[in-house]
């Protein structure tokens, strides 16, 4: 991570902090964007740009534009921004759908989208993107968080294949994030079965790294012990 910048989309949530203070205390310089309203701080090692609608594309343009600016450069891109709803079919509604769409799949499009020209220009341009394991296959409650999840998986291997040579794209695949939200959820689940944020997290900063140059489109199922 040494010297490397990285955009961390999501930065105020559960993983990307973990993501963020990680990269940065392995000697990266972090811009995190994130939903929660707050005013642009930075310093010369870390930016945060808050209030950002990341499904938004002249948003995300702008975001991503002033993380370049502050920083000079852009080599990675980490889409972490996102979130869950569980509603099955029958009961549920269209509206669930459309967001889950905007939350998970519209936010990585356009940030990736934004953040393209700055990471081609990088001698080690890198996307990951957070699938899910759940998209593999819906359960019953899981339609419209696991099609937009499936989108994302898709979105990453088009690009990977659209940026052979140039930029590389892969997405991990979490079970279940071992999370304060999540155990409050599932409060008689068995929590040591859950990946943690830091397992996470290092598969995704070797993703970011000169080491995973080889690898590009990758899906990669990280499901703790699920």
């Amino acid at each position: 991570m040494q010297g490397k910048v990285l955009i961390v989309t999501g930065a105020l949530g559960a993983l990307g902090k973990v993501v963020a203070e990680t990269a940065q205390s392995r000697g990266a310089r972090v811009a995190g964007i994130d939903h929660a309203p707050s005013q642009i701080s930075a310093t010369p090692e870390r930016i945060e740009i808050g209030g950002v609608d990341l499904s938004e594309a002249a948003q995300a343009k702008t975001a991503v534009a002033v993380a370049a600016r502050h920083f000079g450069k852009v080599d990675v891109l980490v889409n972490i921004a996102g979130g869950f709803a569980a509603e099955t079919v029958g009961d549920g509604d269209v509206k669930t759908w459309q967001h889950m769409h905007a939350l998970n799949l519209l936010t990585a499009l356009n940030a990736s989208h934004a953040a393209l020209p700055h990471l081609a220009a990088s001698t080690a341009g890198r996307i990951v993107n957070i699938g899910a394991m759940g998209a593999l296959q819906a359960g019953s409650g899981m339609g419209p968080y696991a099609a937009s999840k499936a989108g994302v998986h898709r979105l990453t291997e088009a690009l990977a294949s659209e940026w052979k040579g140039k930029v590389t794209v892969n997405a991990v695949l979490p079970s279940i994030i071992d999370t304060k939200a999540n155990r409050a959820d599932m409060p008689k689940a068995d929590f040591a079965k859950w990946v943690t944020p830091q397992e996470l997290t290092e598969v995704i900063l070797f993703l970011a790294s000169d080491a995973a140059s080889g690898v590009t489109g990758a899906l990669i199922p990280v499901g703790g012990r699920v």
